[in-house]
C-alpha cells in the first residue's frame, strides 16, 4: 500500500514539473504527461518499475474523462446539424476506417483484429487538443469550427458503438452481435428513463447544496459504469452514455466545472501510466511512426477536404476542418489499450500511436494556430490542380445599384444591423453590398437579393475588386479576435488608401485602441453613440 502511495506520489510530481517545462514551451500537457511517465518508468530512469500500482487509480480518471466528453456532447445540436456536418462526418469516419484498414494490413503493421482497432483509433481525432486550440482562436463559433465540432461528435458516438461491439469482436457472429446490441439498447434504456423521471426531481431537491450535486453526478457515472460492467460492456462506455443523458440538466455547467479538478486529477495519472508502458524509441519505430502519421494526414485530407469542396463551401471552410482533425484521440490510445487487455493488438502497435498521438499532437499545436497561413499559401495550388475557391470580388448581377454603404465580415452585429434597415429603411438595401467568405453567408443573401462578394476582408486586392472605391460608409463589426492575419488598425489603413473620403466605422475593444491619428473615424463613432 506505502509502496503504490509512493509511485502516485512521484507519479504526479513528475507530471507537474514536465507540465511546467512544457508550458513555457506552449506544447499540449497530455504529451508532458506522457513524457513524465517515460522519464520516471521501466524504460526512462527507472524510478518505478511497476506501473499497476498507479492503474486502479489511473481507470478512475479514465471513466470520468469519458463521463466529461458525454456531458459535453449536445445531441439536440448534432440531430439539427446541417448537411454539411453530417455528410462530412459520416464520409469521415467511414472512409478513414476503411482507408486505416487496407493501410495497416498493406504495411503488415496489423493484421485481423489488430488492423481494425487500429483503423479505428487513426480515425478518430482530439478532442481535447481540438477544442483547446480553436477556443483559443476564438473559431469555435465559426462555420469551419462548428463543422469541426459535429465531426468530432459523431466520432464520439462511433466509439460508444465500438465499445459496446469489443468485447465480441473475436467471434462476430450474428447472435453474439445482436446480444450486444440488445445490451446497449438496455442499457441506454434504463440509462434515458432513469435520467427522464427520477434524476430531475432528486437533483432539484439538493441544488441549494451544491455538494450534493456533485456527489449525485459521480454517483450517477459509476453506477451506469457498474451497470454496463454486470451487462459484459466497458465501464468507459457506460461513463459516456451517463454523461450524455444528463447532458441537457440545469446544473450540467456546475458538475462539469467541479468534476474537472477530479477528472485531471484522475486522467493525469492515467496518461503517466500510458507513457511508462512507451518503450525506448528506436530508428525503425520513428521511421514507422512518421509513416502511420502521414497516411493520417492524408486520409483527413481525402476524407474531409474532398466532400466539403464539393458541397461548394471554398478553400477555407473546406480545408481548415481538415487542417484541425490531423491528430489521434486520447480514447485512440484508450481504445488501444483495451485491445491489449483483450490480446487483440501488440505492444508494438500501441508504442507506435503513441509515438504518433505524440508527434501530431505537437504539430496540431502549430498547423491549428497557423491554419490561416497555411491556407493562404495553400490555396494558390489547391486552384492549379482543379479544386477552385469562390471567386473572390465576385462581379454583382445586373440590375443592381452602385453600392454606397459597404459591411466588411457579416457577424451578429452585422446581422442584426441587416435586419434594422429591412424593418425601418427598405430603401437602403439596393445601396449595401456585403463582403465576408463565409459560404453560407454569401448563398444566404443573394437568396434575399443582398448584394453581398466573396472574399477575405484582410486582403486589399479582395477591398479594392470588391469596389470599396464607390463606398461612402464603410463598417467592419468584427473585432480583431476575428480578423485572420490582420487588426481593425491595419484594415482602417487599407481602407482609408483605397477610399480617402468615406466614412469608416471599425471595432475596438477598448477606448485605448482608438488611434489618435483617425481623428475623422473617432467622429464618426461620436455621431453614432
Amino acid at each position: 500500500m506505502e509502496h503504490g502511495l509512493i509511485d502516485i506520489a512521484l507519479s504526479i510530481i513528475a507530471a507537474w514539473v514536465v507540465g511546467v517545462i512544457c508550458q513555457f514551451g506552449r506544447q499540449p500537457l497530455l504529451l508532458a504527461y506522457m513524457a513524465a511517465g517515460f522519464i520516471i518508468g521501466p524504460h526512462g530512469f527507472r524510478w518505478i518499475n511497476n506501473p499497476d500500482s498507479t492503474q486502479a487509480i489511473a481507470h478512475l480518471g479514465l471513466i470520468l474523462l469519458l463521463f466529461m466528453i458525454g456531458l459535453e456532447i449536445d445531441l439536440k445540436k448534432m440531430l439539427t446539424a446541417g448537411k454539411a456536418i453530417l455528410v462530412t462526418a459520416a464520409w469521415q469516419v467511414a472512409g478513414c476506417i476503411a482507408l486505416g484498414w487496407l493501410f495497416f494490413r498493406w504495411t503488415g503493421l496489423g493484421g485481423g483484429l489488430e488492423a481494425l482497432y487500429l483503423a479505428v483509433a487513426f480515425a478518430m481525432s482530439s478532442t481535447v487538443i481540438i477544442v483547446k486550440l480553436l477556443y483559443d482562436k476564438r473559431e469555435l463559433e465559426t462555420l469551419a469550427g462548428r463543422i469541426t465540432l459535429g465531426i468530432l461528435v459523431v466520432q464520439d458516438l462511433v466509439v460508444i458503438l465500438f465499445l459496446a461491439v469489443q468485447p465480441d469482436l473475436k467471434s462476430p457472429d450474428a447472435a453474439h452481435l445482436a446480444l450486444a446490441g440488445g445490451k446497449v439498447l438496455l442499457l441506454v434504456g434504463v440509462s434515458y428513463v432513469v435520467s427522464r423521471f427520477l434524476l430531475p426531481p432528486i437533483f432539484h431537491s439538493v441544488a441549494r447544496q451544491p455538494e450534493m450535486v456533485l456527489v449525485g453526478a459521480l454517483a450517477w457515472c459509476f453506477a451506469m459504469a457498474s451497470l454496463a460492467s454486470v451487462l459484459g460492456l466497458s465501464r468507459e462506455m457506460g461513463a459516456l452514455i451517463a454523461g450524455v443523458m444528463v447532458s441537457t440538466f440545469p446544473y450540467t455547467l456546475d458538475v462539469v466545472a467541479k468534476v474537472t479538478t477530479l477528472r485531471d486529477f484522475f486522467v493525469t495519472l492515467f496518461f503517466v501510466g500510458l507513457g511508462m508502458t512507451i518503450p525506448v524509441p528506436t530508428l525503425n519505430l520513428l521511421f514507422l511512426m512518421l509513416v502511420v502519421s502521414m497516411f493520417l494526414v492524408v486520409s483527413r485530407l481525402v476524407t474531409v477536404f474532398i466532400p466539403l469542396h464539393f458541397m461548394r463551401l471554398g478553400h477555407r471552410v473546406s480545408l481548415l476542418p481538415a487542417i484541425n482533425l490531423c491528430q489521434i484521440s486520447e480514447l485512440s490510445l484508450v481504445l488501444l489499450t483495451l485491445g491489449a487487455a483483450s490480446g487483440d493488438v501488440s505492444p508494438n502497435s500501441i508504442s507506435i500511436a503513441a509515438f504518433a498521438f505524440a508527434f501530431l499532437a505537437v504539430d496540431s499545436t502549430y498547423t491549428i494556430l497557423k491554419n490561416d497561413e497555411i491556407l493562404r499559401r495553400t490555396s494558390p495550388w489547391l486552384t492549379k490542380f482543379g479544386f477552385r475557391d469562390f471567386e473572390a470580388g465576385t462581379p454583382v448581377p445586373d440590375g443592381h445599384t452602385a453600392p454606397s454603404i459597404f459591411l466588411l465580415g457579416f457577424s451578429w452585429v452585422a446581422s442584426s444591423l441587416l435586419e434594422e434597415i429591412t424593418r425601418n429603411r427598405p430603401t437602403l438595401l439596393p445601396q449595401l453590398r456585403v463582403v465576408d467568405y463565409n459560404p453560407h453567408v454569401y448563398e444566404r443573401l443573394r437568396r434575399r437579393g443582398v448584394q453581398v462578394v466573396y472574399g477575405d476582408i484582410s486582403q486589399r486586392e479582395t477591398l479594392l475588386h470588391a469596389g470599396l472605391g464607390l463606398a461612402k460608409i464603410i463598417i467592419c463589426s468584427l473585432p480583431d479576435t476575428v480578423l485572420k492575419g490582420s487588426s481593425n488598425l491595419l484594415l482602417l489603413r487599407h481602407v482609408r488608401e483605397l477610399n480617402p473620403d468615406a466614412q469608416i466605422i471599425v471595432h475596438a475593444n477598448r477606448l485605448a485602441d482608438v488611434p489618435l491619428q483617425a481623428g475623422d473615424s473617432i467622429s464618426v463613432a461620436q455621431r453614432i453613440w
